[in-house]
């Protein structure tokens, strides 16, 4: 009920909303009434965004981060093949029915069986996180940990889209005569998508939180997520994340069911691009708590964003209101504006809608000193772990000042903005956001600093 400026309130009674004062609110703009972009300020609709400057939650600090993909094996292959322009990405030779499209695949997984105490789990999607956990010191930090903190207190956080149902397929390509699966496949630990989670809680003989997040696209960065969420509200003193994804025919085949796959590498952003290229890889990183006594050149987790567009099963929202949801919630939490941001590590898989959502997104909301690229013309797009994957590349970003171009874009799409880096370029850079939008319209966006988190 309207009162009058003044005025006491009457009693509320159930069911009542707020009180509004009488007199006219003042209405949005309208949207012909919006500056034009780029540059003349940052709308959602018809609604202002005001420059995030809230102060941030606590920041997580990264004590050890690695990947292993196509680009090879630990930070410094990455960094190499980066630097040099080099793609991983080669012509398909791993599905066991021709299909013509480019993939990023890991060598050498083929005989690298792993060790005979966890042979139930062996399958090539542990194969590779295995491969990947050996990378930088990462495994022998698990191992520290473990000796001095209780293992119940360390937890376990991990993206993947499709676990090891590579096997599952193989499995049911061969089975016996009786219908059932042969004997070297009838293991349940690789038939479930959390076979990933459990062999590395196995592994590592840590026994805290463990979770298999499965979001498509968006899984890798969702766990660094929910691994900070787990310090923050005081589950765990250590949390291992990331993701990890090998290759199979359900996506393969899948992908290209969908006509989302190119006959050739993949060109992120580019206006004659023709579909994704499906590449696999495991990423890792150690989270803790940040404290006042971190090294100065300490890289922290600042803030994360995630969002759902509810819109299609496929599409992302025409108007990109979940990814924008997610990169200004990460913002909000690292305490900081698009201003601030130096770099953006953009989802650019190279589809035709992700790729226009989310150049126009990105000419919107930031201003035309952030650089951001897509390294999918790299590595492919290694879905469950392209989240974590990409972390590892922002850091290296923050790290070396090496901020990637977008390979294999020549002509950029006309929703691109100036932000688009089409050829490296060696910059310092404070803070980086990394983008990862996935199936379903799962978003989730991260936020990466050095030195002491957001200052």
């Amino acid at each position: 009920m309207p009162v009058a400026r003044g005025e006491p309130l009457p009693p509320r009674t159930a069911g009542q909303g707020r009180y509004r004062v009488a007199g006219k609110c003042p209405r949005a703009p309208a949207r012909d009434a919006l500056p034009a972009r780029p540059g003349a300020g940052h709308w959602l609709y018809s609604r202002p965004i005001r420059p995030p400057r809230f102060p941030s939650v606590q920041a997580c600090r990264i004590l050890v981060h690695t990947a292993t993909s196509c680009l090879g094996s630990g930070r410094a292959a990455h960094l190499e093949a980066l630097a040099a322009r080099r793609s991983g990405l080669s012509a398909n030779d791993w599905t066991t029915t021709p299909l013509a499209t480019a993939i990023g695949r890991v060598p050498g997984l083929e005989s690298a069986p792993l060790p005979a105490d966890w042979a139930r789990w062996d399958c090539r999607n542990n194969r590779l996180a295995w491969l990947g956990l050996r990378q930088d010191g990462l495994f022998d930090t698990l191992l520290e940990l473990r000796t001095r903190l209780p293992a119940h207190r360390l937890g376990i956080a991990v993206g993947t889209s499709t676990a090891s149902i590579a096997e599952t397929e193989r499995a049911y390509r061969e089975l016996d005569a009786d219908g059932g699966f042969p004997a070297d496949l009838r293991r349940p630990e690789i038939h479930q998508p959390h076979s990933l989670a459990g062999f590395l809680q196995e592994a590592s003989g840590w026994h805290g939180p463990c979770l298999t997040i499965s979001t498509a696209c968006s899984s890798g960065a969702k766990a660094w997520a929910a691994g900070a969420r787990w310090l923050q509200q005081g589950l765990c003193d250590a949390v291992l994340v990331g993701g990890c994804d090998s290759l199979c025919g359900s996506t393969l085949h899948g992908f290209a069911s969908l006509q989302l796959t190119s006959p050739q590498a993949c060109r992120p952003f580019d206006a004659g691009r023709d579909g994704i290229s499906i590449g696999e890889a495991a990423a890792f990183a150690v989270l803790v708590r940040a404290g006042e006594d971190d090294p100065a050149n300490a890289q922290h987790l600042a803030g994360y964003g995630e969002s759902a567009d509810a819109h299609h099963m496929s599409a992302p929202h025409p108007e990109g209101l979940g990814a924008r949801m997610a990169t200004l919630d990460a913002l909000r939490r690292a305490g900081l504006a698009p201003t601030d941001i130096g770099y953006i590590n953009l989802h650019g898989t190279a589809s035709r809608l992700n790729d226009e959502v989310e150049a126009a997104m990105v000419t919107g909301l930031f201003p035309a000193t952030t650089l951001a690229s897509s390294t999918k013309g790299w590595t492919g797009h290694t879905l469950g772990a392209a989240g974590a994957l990409e972390a590892t590349i922002s850091l290296l970003a923050l790290e070396h000042g090496l901020l990637p171009g977008t390979l294999g874009c020549t002509q950029p799409d006309p929703a691109c903005g100036p932000q688009l880096l089409l050829e490296n370029a060696r910059h310092p850079v404070d803070a980086v956001l990394s983008n990862s939008f996935g199936f379903g319209g799962s978003n989730a966006s991260l936020v990466f600093t050095r030195g002491n988190g957001h200052d």
